[in-house]
């Protein structure tokens, strides 16, 4: 039996091989296409757009790897059951129940993937990501300091710099803010720094003015205001996030579910909300031995049929779309209430059940509900033959 269970395992793992490749790419050269035309437009070389979307594969890769799992699965047990392989299995005394052990050995094995990327990768590449988005953000800042030409970085605002010396001051530097017609300020320096901070580049202006251009109901008034020194946020100037949090997904399960006032500080988050997100961790391995079995299960059901088994496999994809749809419900609902957090679990649950239902339909296959399933007739033929004078033969 060891034997049988072997080959059902590495057939569905080289079908899953296959349909995780596909998918993985499909998926991925979407998202890398949309981050080339951003990261491209930004200015930034063809390395920085490979780092970036392999930074985002582990997030692909945990996405994809269930609906994998459930492709191969589905591919696979409507091959052994075109090949009769399921029948000849069935008539050696194999139980439903005892065919489904190798399945389920498979979806433990894709969900044990899914963990490491979810508890481990996916933070760590996120983390990675915000720090490179972090950089690139000072150095599209940077690319607007040039010297001897007004450049516009943003709607409304002129910068102009007379001379870059070799240290990296600024001499002689105009920078006008107009966004605000009703509010129109101009710095002059004799001299300027950019430094960069925790919240995004600095510029530090020495020896200058400040000319302020406000306009009130009666005439536009004009103040001049002279300063030793100044620091100018040009970080919010040129679009970085001047006060940006880190996000939940980027730290580790078991920061999430003991959170610490540091982690809740950086987000802005509940530690209500903190423990959802690590919740939803924690349940999101646990769909892809659902989506194997879901799989497998339906399509047991049907039996040996010349026709195939589509419509199983059509009842399969309508049984994972409504396990999909419970998982996007139970998300938002807490999402909305994290106290809810438990609903987080109820997709795998429901499936699970689904699936033991349909292993148990599949193991009594006199019950109607089967017959309905498979498009036939429940009716057993007539084991004798009456004769016209009522006699049997």
């Amino acid at each position: 039996m060891k034997r049988i269970d072997r080959y059902i395992l590495k057939t569905m793992l080289i079908l899953f091989g296959f349909f995780a490749l596909v998918l993985v790419a499909v998926y991925w050269v979407n998202r890398a296409v949309s981050l080339f035309e951003r990261l491209i437009g930004d200015g930034q070389t063809a390395m920085v757009v490979l780092e970036f979307t392999l930074l985002t594969l582990p997030v692909v890769i945990s996405i994809v790897l269930p609906v994998a799992a459930f492709a191969a699965t589905a591919y696979g047990t409507n091959r052994l059951s075109g090949e009769s392989e399921l029948v000849a299995m069935q008539a050696a005394g194999l139980s439903p129940w005892r065919l489904a052990r190798p399945v389920l050995v498979f979806g433990i094995i894709i969900a044990l993937m899914v963990a490491a990327l979810v508890h481990a990768l996916v933070p760590m590449a996120r983390d990675r990501l915000a720090e490179r988005q972090a950089q690139i953000a000072e150095n599209v800042t940077a690319q607007f300091l040039n010297a001897g030409v007004f450049q516009y970085p943003a709607p409304g605002i002129t910068l102009f710099i007379r001379e870059i010396t070799p240290l990296g001051e600024l001499d002689g530097m105009f920078l006008e803010d107009a966004r605000n017609p009703a509010d129109v300020s101009s710095y002059s320096a004799e001299r300027a720094l950019l430094v960069k901070s925790d919240t995004g580049p600095k510029l530090v202006m020495v020896n200058g003015v400040i000319q302020s251009l406000r306009q009130t109901e009666g005439a536009p008034r004009l103040s001049v205001t002279r300063f030793a020194d100044m620091t100018y946020d040009l970080g919010a100037l040129m679009g970085a996030s001047s006060a940006r949090g880190r996000d939940l997904r980027d730290y580790s399960t078991a920061a999430l579910l003991t959170p610490d006032q540091a982690l809740l500080d950086a987000t802005g988050a509940t530690p209500a909300r903190a423990r959802l997100e690590a919740h939803s961790r924690i349940a999101q391995p646990l769909l892809s031995p659902v989506a194997a079995m879901l799989g497998f299960a339906t399509l047991l059901v049907g039996g040996f049929s010349r026709f195939g088994v589509w419509r199983q496999v059509g009842w399969a994809v309508v049984a994972l779309i409504f396990v999909q749809l419970l998982t996007n419900w139970a998300a938002n609902r807490a999402g909305d209430d994290p106290a809810l957090w438990p609903l987080v679990y109820l997709p795998a649950a429901v499936g699970a059940a689904i699936c033991i239902a349909l292993l148990a339909i599949a193991a009594a296959p006199n019950r109607p509900l089967l017959s309905r399933l498979r498009g036939g007739s429940n009716k057993a033929p007539s084991d004798t033959v009456r004769s016209t004078d009522g006699g049997a033969q």
